[in-house]
């Protein structure tokens, strides 16, 4: 499974290094689109925490399609 988080505001390239997983861009509305593979549900659990413990506020959260 894929799935992109758009997160309020930039991040720093900190925050960017505790996503080494994922591809970061800029989002809508001066917001950041953090975005990749996630293995399972509990893994989702994990990234989601990740966020919550980074204090970064997640905007939207939505699953992409496969990519072949």
């Amino acid at each position: 499974m894929r799935y992109e988080f758009l997160v309020a505001g930039h991040v720093s390239e900190t925050v960017r290094a505790a996503f080494p997983e994922f591809d970061v861009a800029d989002g809508p509305a001066g917001g950041t689109a953090i975005y990749g593979p996630v293995r399972d549900h509990a893994a989702l659990g994990g990234v989601l925490a990740r966020f919550d413990q980074l204090g970064l506020i997640v905007v939207e959260m939505r699953k992409l399609p496969d990519q072949s």
